[in-house]
């Protein structure tokens, strides 16, 4: 039988980050076997996984990562706050993040999920709590487009945007700072498809009884004038700015295209 030193112990746990006495077990079972001690701790992550895999997961962090080139967003939930605020936590997130650098454009949720399974069990295993990757979006440049974000409460709530055109980074910043606060729904009132606007028509007209009656041309006009209050309230362009109530981003920085943008908060309904 091996002699199993301190050191061999700490190396592993610096490998798979299990607890030191799940090291000392696993290196011990293995005979000092390294590759098989971390084989054998990974066998125990996936079975540890599948006991947790049906507790609620409702806490967690909505993070990001952008670059000159590229942005990622992710939501990793777990089932405690507490969870979430731990520094390993924290790295299972950085790690998803620089995984998604070798996914393509678009929902990579799955993708990422696939990829990074193996991390994923190793930190339930090690944080000892139900964990999943809700959803992952990742977003490339083109026509020299920026990317900005902002993370609220510490990952609550996290911002991702896309822009074109003269953005500095206080702007920018100003800007994740408004879609975090003001929780708009779209960019632009072109934005805005025709089934909601014509709901949005239809509830106005029914709640107000002085309508009734009204030739079809003249409330037409009357529901469109009625819209702009709603445009204003959820198209990004059109909202009172998070800095000057008397201003919008339109007015603000005319020469500014915002491309897209997301804004994600914890175990929010889909």
């Amino acid at each position: 039988m091996a002699a199993i030193t301190a050191k061999m112990v700490s190396d592993l746990r610096e490998k798979t980050g299990a607890g030191m006495m799940d090291c000392k077990k696993a290196l011990t079972a293995a005979d000092g076997d390294m590759e098989l001690a971390i084989e054998n701790l990974r066998k125990s992550g996936v079975a540890k996984a599948e006991k947790k895999s049906g507790r609620s997961t409702n806490q967690g962090k909505v993070w990001t990562k952008v670059s000159a080139d590229s942005a990622a967003i992710i939501e990793m939930l777990c089932e405690t706050d507490f969870a979430a605020k731990t520094p390993k936590f924290g790295a299972l997130v950085d790690a998803l993040l620089d995984g998604a650098d070798a996914c393509g454009e678009g929902d990579i949720t799955a993708a990422l999920n696939e990829a990074q399974q193996a991390v994923i069990t190793s930190h339930i295993a090690t944080i000892g709590e139900n964990m999943q990757l809700r959803r992952a979006q990742k977003w490339v440049s083109s026509n020299g487009s920026v990317f900005a974000s902002y993370h609220h409460m510490d990952g609550r709530v996290s911002v991702m945007v896309e822009v074109e055109g003269d953005a500095d980074a206080a702007f920018l910043n100003d800007l994740c700072l408004h879609i975090a606060a003001f929780n708009p729904r779209y960019i632009s009132r072109e934005d805005v498809p025709a089934e909601v606007i014509a709901k949005e028509k239809e509830i106005a007209a029914a709640a107000d009884p002085k309508l009734a009656g009204k030739p079809a041309e003249m409330l037409e006009k009357i529901l469109s004038g009625k819209m702009n209050r709603f445009y204003s309230e959820n198209c990004l362009v059109e909202q009172a700015w998070v800095k000057d109530d008397k201003t919008t981003m339109a007015k603000l920085k005319p020469n500014v295209k915002v491309k897209r943008f997301v804004r994600w908060a914890v175990g929010e309904e889909l």
